[in-house]
């Protein structure tokens, strides 16, 4: 028999795909296939090239054949994407959003994001005992006992199961259990000795309509165990108008059953997903009314109403309210009988407005609650733990920080700190003063603050350089990123914030962002505007907008008090950052008649600037705010000028303070402040902050001196101990940095002029235009010219006390005295430039020529000597010397290029044609 079905299948590969659609594979071939062992049937089918699946029961719900039908019967849907493409454009014309901007989607819809990829749904499921055995089912019968016989029984087209010994049986109308209590009792009536197993085997395909707004409305073959909702997912489920709480279930054209498919998505509720048979119809109606949701609600969404359902059944729907939701203050947009949009107030925390009914086309709107504490004060600054704390009555400033080495951090500084206060129900604030080591230190001080409910604590550090901005910077840069990402317009005004600001403050990447930002964000607000619809309106410069940086400063600045983030990385911040929104405030709460409750102070204080006002403040509080006295300060007497304003002008007056005397909080000395009062402290007469001048060479001592204003370089060449026997004082060279940054800036305007000569010539007709790129790298290299500062002194007239030759010192001067020097340079356009040794009475001329004489490019009437001093010397005549032009030992020859110079075919050319033009002129005179 093995050898028939070889040869069998041998026909069918060698007669070709034709001939085997020719050939009938009879029932026997296909039995006896399938009776050969899984290895043999692999074997064959491999060596000849035969799908095996051919040879097994057509029946696609065969246990065989399960893994061939076991797979996903739906894909997604090939209009999600033009879907998700139509709701990215509609986004900005669509109303329907929650309050995060996104578009409400429709519930429920999200399980039938997929079409169909088979008719053959999963049927290897248990079999119910109500299931109603029908023609095509299959029952499995074991008899076991006297006899022990396996039979695979089918249902006839006429319900009759063909039962061998038993005859036929009619099992039309049943359900499984009874067939089972059928097929057992006669078993026992007709075989004695004999007991049973009964069981169903394969199951029939039934054959069902699905209709209405389906994804693919017809006609599906589906397993007999099949339900409405197994039915919905092989047709795609339901369109995007099709309703999920109405289908219906119809059966020789009656409703036989309604199944809401939100019992089933909400609650669990199967109950009505009634087994389909064979001619049934899912009728799938439109939408009905629809509500939508959105606010601090679990799952915002559209969904579909039933009659008759509340506001607190569409609540439930949307998975209840959020912990941050305020439902007092609900709102719903409802169109009227106008065709206008009206609101109606709903408050969901009562049963009046949960019981109100629901509308097609209504907005439920759920609100938020406030982000504002109620009992809670903010710790924010130079602290170990800043935070959100819980407020209790008695809450003093040590409760919070009762040590100071475990509650602030090193370098925080323990003489200035503030309670910010909100005094009414507008929000506006007071600010509070007290010193931090004496509010530890000595709790029963009246530095020791009671606070109130949202106090806002904020402690500074000492100097503002002691912290890492690290994170801080990191986190400007995320957001930056984050909005570059949402507009890519962005892009560009980054780029150019970022390099306008690298040229100032090196580069902002690896440098302080959020500094850079707030320094930007300070220049804008002191800056005016100075022009309008281009006509000038005052004389100032005009200043750039703000850029993205100093915007999202701004931004987080006036977010510091409430941003968790913020307050964790509040120790980053310096002071004048801590205060801006303090400042910010106190500004902007001032009314007509009310000054702003600010006050500046400047001069020789450590952090000058403007400080806010705080409640009974003094001169010496203000000093304290701005980090105390620089060394050098004045402290016998200050300047607070005070703008004293009425109904009809505003003056200003000037007090003199006694800063020594306040400091000590002496009656009289300690001058109350008041808005907008300015405190000046002065540097003490002939102060000075420590000089230094460099002593470098052959002198006696060597190194670094301290210098008092006015010291001369004599009396400091003098506590040097004068010069050594080796030193040669005509190449001293002396270098100031005053003069080095005067350089930069001549070397500046040098290529500024260039630039606009350059301009000027490329659009005059005048001149040799020159090319843009060369006359580009032509200024760069002239811009990256560096500066030397070097100033010539005759160093020898000093050494002889010639006063008219000895000058002030200034701090950072440096001084080289080199060693003697018995050398003289020859350079330029010479055959070969060289350094010859110094001999006395020997002319330039000489020296040019023992470097080879001059080359034919070099311009011999502009020969000039550098002198060992740095002093520049131009000969009376360059082949012969003055009495007056005498060289010396260290000097350089420099012999410059004729940028003027003309070869000899090119000045021949030039002369002949003079001779021609001049002919030419002279004939035509004589035909006169």
């Amino acid at each position: 028999m093995k050898r028939k079905i070889i040869f069998a299948l041998a026909a069918l590969v060698t007669f070709g795909v034709t001939q085997v659609e020719a050939i009938t594979i009879s029932p026997q071939m296909i039995e006896q296939f399938k009776n050969l062992p899984k290895s043999e049937q692999i074997r064959l089918a491999q060596q000849y090239g035969i799908d095996p699946s051919q040879f097994t029961s057509k029946n696609p719900y065969s246990s065989e054949n399960r893994d061939s039908y076991n797979v996903d019967v739906v894909q997604p849907r090939n209009d999600q994407q033009n879907e998700q493409k139509n709701t990215k454009q509609n986004d900005d014309l669509s109303f329907l959003k929650d309050d995060q901007n996104q578009p409400l989607k429709r519930f429920g819809y999200y399980m039938f994001a997929g079409s169909p990829t088979t008719f053959a749904p999963v049927s290897d499921v248990p079999v119910p005992t109500n299931y109603m055995v029908g023609p095509g089912d299959t029952v499995k019968v074991q008899l076991y006992g006297k006899d022990n016989e396996q039979y695979d029984l089918t249902v006839t087209r006429d319900g009759v199961l063909q039962f061998p010994g038993l005859g036929p049986i009619n099992v039309s109308g049943l359900s499984f259990s009874e067939l089972r209590d059928v097929l057992s009792k006669q078993i026992k009536q007709q075989m004695i000795g004999v007991d049973s197993n009964i069981t169903m085997g394969e199951l029939r395909s039934i054959r069902v309509f699905i209709a209405g707004d389906a994804y693919k409305p017809g006609s599906y073959t589906v397993s007999s165990l099949s339900t409405i909702t197994q039915a919905l997912f092989v047709s795609g489920g339901v369109s995007d108008i099709g309703s999920l709480r109405n289908i219906q279930l119809k059966r020789q054209g009656k409703v036989v059953a309604t199944f809401d498919l939100y019992k089933l998505l909400l609650d669990g509720d199967s109950s009505k997903d009634l087994p389909l048979r064979s001619g049934d119809v899912v009728f799938i109606p439109a939408s009905g009314p629809t509500v939508s949701v959105s606010g601090d609600v679990q799952r915002p969404a559209i969904y579909e109403l039933r009659p008759n359902e509340t506001f607190g059944d569409v609540v439930k729907m949307a998975a209840g309210l959020k912990p941050g939701a305020y439902p007092k203050s609900s709102t719903v947009e409802r169109y009227n009988s106008n065709g206008l949009k009206t609101v109606i107030s709903v408050d969901l925390t009562t049963v009046t407005g949960q019981k109100i009914v629901a509308k097609d086309g209504d907005y439920l709107r759920v609100k938020g609650a406030s982000s504002e504490y109620d009992n809670a004060v903010t710790l924010l600054g130079a602290t170990v733990r800043p935070g959100i704390y819980q407020w209790v009555k008695g809450q003093k400033v040590s409760n919070l920080l009762p040590t100071i080495n475990g509650d602030l951090l090193p370098g925080a500084d323990l003489n200035y700190a503030l309670v910010v206060r909100q005094i009414n129900a507008v929000g506006d604030i007071s600010v509070l003063q007290f010193s931090p080591a004496k509010a530890v230190t000595h709790p029963d001080s009246n530095d020791n603050l009671l606070l109130q409910p949202k106090d806002k604590i904020v402690i500074f550090n000492a100097s503002d350089n002691s912290r890492s901005r690290y994170q801080l910077n990191r986190l400007v840069k995320e957001r930056i990123y984050k909005l570059q990402k949402l507009n890519k317009e962005l892009s560009a005004v980054v780029n150019v914030s970022l390099n306008e600001g690298s040229k100032n403050n090196s580069n902002l990447v690896n440098a302080d962002l959020f500094q850079s930002g707030f320094a930007q964000l300070e220049q804008a607000k002191v800056m005016q505007r100075t022009q309008l619809a281009g006509v000038v309106i005052n004389g100032d410069d005009a200043t750039d907008e703000p850029t993205l940086v100093s915007n999202e400063v701004e931004k987080m600045l006036s977010q510091l008090f409430n941003d968790r983030g913020l307050i964790k990385l509040s120790a980053e911040f310096n002071r004048q950052e801590l205060l801006y929104p303090i400042i910010a405030k106190l500004k902007s709460q001032s009314r007509a008649g009310e000054e702003a409750k600010v006050v500046a102070v400047n001069g020789q204080v450590r952090y000058d600037g403007i400080y806010p006002l705080a409640e009974n403040a003094n001169v010496s509080d203000l000093i304290a705010a701005a980090g105390g006295l620089k060394e050098g300060a004045y402290t016998q007497r200050a300047e607070l000028t005070r703008t004293v304003t009425d109904a009809n002008s505003s003056a200003i007056t000037h007090i003199n303070v006694n800063i020594e005397q306040a400091i000590k909080l002496q009656a009289g000395a300690n001058i109350g402040l008041l808005p907008r009062d300015v405190l000046t402290v002065m540097k003490t007469p002939e102060w000075q902050d420590t000089q230094v001048v460099e002593i470098r060479g052959e002198v006696k001592f060597p190194g670094v001196y301290s210098i008092r204003r006015g010291e001369t370089l004599e009396q400091v060449l003098a506590r040097a101990g004068g010069f050594t026997d080796n030193a040669y004082l005509p190449s001293a060279v002396f270098v100031r940095d005053s003069i080095k940054r005067q350089e930069k800036i001549e070397i500046k305007q040098l290529a500024d002029q260039m630039r606009r000569d350059i301009a000027t010539r490329g659009i005059s007709k005048e001149g040799t235009v020159v090319n843009y790129d060369d006359a580009q790298k032509m200024l760069a290299d002239l811009e990256n010219i560096k500066a030397v500062g070097r100033l010539v002194i005759d160093l020898p007239a000093i050494s002889l006390g010639i006063t008219q030759a000895d000058l002030q010192l200034e701090n950072k001067d440096v001084l080289y005295v080199p060693a003697k020097k018995q050398t003289i340079s020859v350079m330029g356009e010479v055959q070969h430039p060289s350094t010859h040794r110094f001999k006395s009475g020997l002319t330039l001329n000489q020296y040019i020529e023992m470097a080879g004489g001059t080359r034919k490019r070099a311009d011999t009437e502009r020969i000039y000597v550098i002198k060992a001093d740095g002093s520049v010397m131009m000969p009376h005549n360059s082949f012969w010397f003055s009495s007056e032009d005498n060289l010396a030992a260290g000097d350089t020859i420099v012999v410059p290029l004729d940028t003027e110079y003309k070869d000899s075919l090119t000045l021949w050319s030039q002369v002949t044609s003079i001779f021609y033009n001049s002919a030419v002129a002279l004939a035509a005179i004589a035909t006169l």
